[in-house]
């Protein structure tokens, strides 16, 4: 088969690789659309550890089950593999469990023709569909995650108040459409990239600035979820939230920076790390998606895995506008 394959820091090589060896209890999955992560391109520049050349990379894909369960049926797949066993599986919070797994990082990713899978992590979509958008679902779940937090902790619902979103990427996106979907009328999403606003504006779900021309409003949000997750961005989620709100860090971009640590002491502001999903947010996620209740969808730049390489420079050098790409074998 051909994949995608990282090599080393800066350098990823469409070539010939090894059909895939399945597991017990594994099914094999011909992938018909996969998306390119924030995290595949940390990667890419040699900025994570976990994910160590040579590898396929690619976790957020839908296909066809070719071998194993579920054989001829359309899939998405949650690509975080965990023990079932430990007290956090058990009660539901399957993200935390200490031994899970991921493909793209544990194992070889989706950036292939095919890959397999343990079969506990097929969810089926009902009637088939779009390819394209239901790749979309695990991104949709980081962010779903993320709104569902926030509004089990949030003095008041998100209906009744208005939310900053940092950082115009596809979870950056996605949770603005799913703070609509909750009932939330007033978002603003702050994005540098004056290409990637244009898309993002011309989906109608939210207000958008740019925080290098435009001022973002001092103790304002009600809630304010950083998509980027750097030192500048967590100061900015700081000072943009109001006395007894929340800041829900999703990005993963640095580790370090100063906090204004006293503001959120006297401000009582809640800050809630995240981390991908549950079972049941990544379940729903496709279902929300296969049903239209996310929009369109119809932002994203399709391009063939054979052209992945480029997609990543691109990616690199900022001249890619849509907040999100899916590649093709």
């Amino acid at each position: 088969m051909k994949a995608l394959v990282y090599i080393a820091p800066n350098s990823i090589e469409f070539r010939p690789e090894p059909s895939p060896s399945l597991l017990p209890g594994d099914s094999l999955v011909k992938v018909e659309a996969v998306g390119i992560c924030g995290s595949d391109l940390h990667a890419y520049l040699g900025h994570d550890s976990r994910r160590v050349p040579p590898l396929i990379l690619g976790h957020e894909v839908c296909g066809t089950v070719i071998e194993g369960s579920s054989k001829g049926k359309q899939v998405v797949v949650n690509p975080l593999i965990t023990c079932g066993e430990c007290n956090d599986c058990l009660n539901g919070l399957t993200n935390l469990c200490l031994d899970r797994k991921l493909i793209g990082m544990n194992r070889p990713g989706a950036f292939a023709e095919q890959f397999g899978i343990p079969a506990k992590n097929l969810v089926e979509v009902p009637n088939g569909g779009n390819s394209v958008k239901l790749a979309l679902a695990e991104p949709a779940a980081v962010s779903l995650h993320a709104v569902r937090l926030v509004e089990r902790i949030a003095m008041r619902p998100l209906s009744e108040g208005n939310a900053l979103v940092i950082g115009g990427g596809a979870v950056g996106l996605l949770c603005a459409i799913i703070l609509r979907d909750y009932g939330c009328k007033s978002i603003v999403l702050s994005e540098t990239n004056e290409q990637r606003l244009k898309v993002i504006e011309s989906t109608g779900v939210c207000e958008v600035i740019n925080p290098t021309t435009d001022n973002i409003a001092k103790n304002h949000f009600d809630a304010v979820f950083d998509a980027v997750g750097i030192s500048l961005t967590r100061q900015t989620s700081i000072r943009a939230v109001k006395p007894g709100g929340a800041i829900m860090h999703i990005g993963l971009g640095d580790a370090s920076g100063e906090m204004d640590v006293r503001k959120m002491t006297l401000s009582e502001i809640t800050f809630i790390g995240t981390y991908t999903y549950t079972a049941l947010d990544f379940r729903v996620a496709v279902h929300k998606i296969a049903k239209g209740d996310y929009g369109a969808l119809d932002w994203v730049d399709e391009r063939p895995l054979a052209d992945g390489s480029q997609a990543f420079r691109e990616l690199v050098q900022g001249k890619v506008a849509s907040p999100k790409i899916i590649l093709r074998p």
